[in-house]
């Protein structure tokens, strides 16, 4: 009788070690550096030297040109087998003209906001957007504005993004929660199209726990002619202290870039925090935070080209982003908004 008991109890023991080894494994979260290296300058050029190309026209709002820069993120997006959110008809958005022209009448046309989603595993529900503008400012007086940095880095940041987490999905190591990858139109003329996705949200704005917004990350400024290992961090620490730690912390760990706070001063006089898209979020008090690397001298001029971009600057500044959107989706609480804002 006690040979048997015996053999009870190790056999119990053995089972509560194989069920606390299978809850270990379960809430085990892998590491992002293997695929944090997936994102690389080579890609990154590949993809910005046809966004930024002449073929583009400069990517004018509502403009043939910006309609086949949209054309090719959708169809990178194909390629990548990453889809359209669910609750959408396709990849569009669509932005009315009037809409865009009722606060000051520019004569825009109708345009898109461009999405492409990769769903959570275990918080589907919960929502992280990863947000950039698609649009520049067209043609000028015969020359072709192809704003290779604004926001042409950016845009093609958020394909690098995507195409990583779906390959890391792919491999069984998809993100808890779900992604948004949002090119937004109409930035040049106001945030438009981020104000109308955050007035027409596809996926409730309760559940959308942050932005992690990317405008201008190809260049550096004068501020930093010694160096390109920095990006300007706007934002993070105005709604949630959550937040700015993950930035702070992500970074230290996986891609240590020097993170600039000059901008982040809410009496700064550039007012940078309010003239991105991210805006638009955080203004409902959704957490976002603007990676940036500041103005140059090409700024909105014909000379924003791919030969001036730094692509190992935008490759350590896209890894960031990633690494952001990465911890943001598999931890296990969504970041607290413990802050009044703006």
């Amino acid at each position: 009788m006690n040979y048997l008991k015996q053999i009870v109890i190790l056999s119990t023991l053995q089972l509560l070690t194989i069920s606390c080894s299978s809850q270990t494994a379960k809430v085990s979260t892998v590491e992002p550096t293997n695929y944090i290296n997936k994102i690389t300058s080579a890609d990154l050029k590949t993809y910005l030297q046809v966004i930024a190309s002449d073929a583009m026209e400069g990517r004018e709002t509502g403009s043939a040109g910006q309609k086949l820069a949209g054309d090719y993120l959708i169809n990178q997006y194909k390629s990548f087998k990453i889809p359209f959110p669910k609750g959408a008809k396709d990849y569009y958005q669509k932005v009315p003209a009037d809409f865009m022209n009722a606060k000051k009448n520019e004569n825009l046309p109708d345009s898109e906001n461009i999405w492409a989603y990769i769903e959570g595993s275990e918080k589907p529900n919960e929502v992280i957007v990863v947000s950039a503008h698609y649009d520049h400012v067209g043609v000028k007086n015969g020359e072709v504005y192809n704003g290779a940095d604004d926001d042409g880095s950016g845009t093609v940041a958020l394909l690098a993004i995507a195409k990583t987490f779906a390959k890391a999905k792919k491999e069984g190591h998809g993100p808890k929660r779900s992604i948004l990858i949002l090119h937004v139109t109409g930035e040049e003329h106001g945030l438009h199209g981020s104000r109308f996705y955050s007035e027409n949200p596809l996926f409730p704005l309760a559940n959308t726990i942050t932005d992690i917004n990317i405008d201008m990350i190809g260049r550096r400024d004068d501020l930093h002619k010694d160096s390109n290992n920095y990006v300007y961090v706007i934002g993070s620490d105005y709604l949630s202290t959550d937040l700015y730690n993950i930035c702070e912390e992500v970074n230290k760990k996986y891609v240590n870039l020097f993170l600039d706070y000059k901008f982040n001063d809410r009496s700064d006089p550039n007012r940078f925090y309010y003239r991105s898209d991210h805006y638009n979020f955080a203004k409902h008090g959704i957490p976002s935070v603007f990676l940036f690397n500041g103005v140059h001298a090409d700024y909105h001029k014909p000379t924003d080209e791919v030969d001036k971009i730094e692509f190992d600057a935008l490759a350590k500044r896209t890894q960031l982003a990633f690494a952001i959107a990465w911890e943001l989706a598999n931890r296990e609480n969504r970041p607290v908004v413990d802050k009044s804002g703006n």
